[in-house]
């Protein structure tokens, strides 16, 4: 049984906790402070709103701590807002929240709330199957840098992305009943069990 977390400041908390519970030989936690990030084999940063969560990580002592995790090694999947608190660059601000994936994100790529949208799309280092995405005051990859591979685009904007032990997505998979991401993410967080 591995324990993955989920970042519980605020966002789709319930929602990520839910899709991992469906998940064999994983056990769902939820980290609100730094002595929470011990025994986890990898850390879920929800979608929600960005600068909040942003705020709240730092309020609460866990920036730090989770940046030192990653670096050892700890897998990590940021969804939404999540992408942003990942990235050493967002378009347009000059501040970073984790600064820990080589990307540039935009922030509301895809405009307001009410410009929500879903779709189904094939990524296959995922899953074999179309996987349905849901896009919510989403934000896109701008430019990616270093090893950073593209693992899915849409109209010419990169979606998702991964980098070694790292994992960002535009989309909220958490808030469909698939749970081939999160599937994903736990056989990264297996290795990491073994090996950490």
């Amino acid at each position: 049984m591995i324990h993955i977390g989920v970042l519980a400041l605020q966002g789709s908390v319930v929602e990520h906790l839910n899709s991992l519970s469906r998940l064999k030989g994983v056990k769902a936690v939820t980290v609100k402070s730094p002595s929470d990030l011990e025994g986890i084999s990898g850390l879920i940063l929800p979608g929600g709103e960005s600068t909040t969560i942003g705020k709240l990580m730092k309020d609460f002592g866990l920036a730090g701590p989770i940046v030192r995790k990653v670096k050892e090694g700890m897998p990590i999947w940021g969804t939404c807002a999540g992408m942003i608190l990942m990235a050493k660059e967002v378009v347009g601000e000059n501040y970073t929240h984790l600064g820990l994936m080589d990307i540039s994100v935009k922030r509301n790529a895809y405009g307001s709330q009410l410009d929500s949208f879903s779709l189904t799309i094939g990524i296959p280092q995922v899953s074999p199957d179309g996987i349905p995405l849901v896009f919510i005051r989403a934000p896109w990859v701008e430019r990616i840098h270093g090893n950073v591979e593209i693992l899915a685009a849409m109209n010419n904007r990169i979606i998702a992305v991964q980098q070694n032990r790292m994992l960002a997505t535009s989309f909220h998979p958490e808030l469909t009943e698939n749970i081939a991401f999160h599937r994903y993410f736990a056989d990264m967080a297996k290795d990491f069990f073994k090996v950490g």
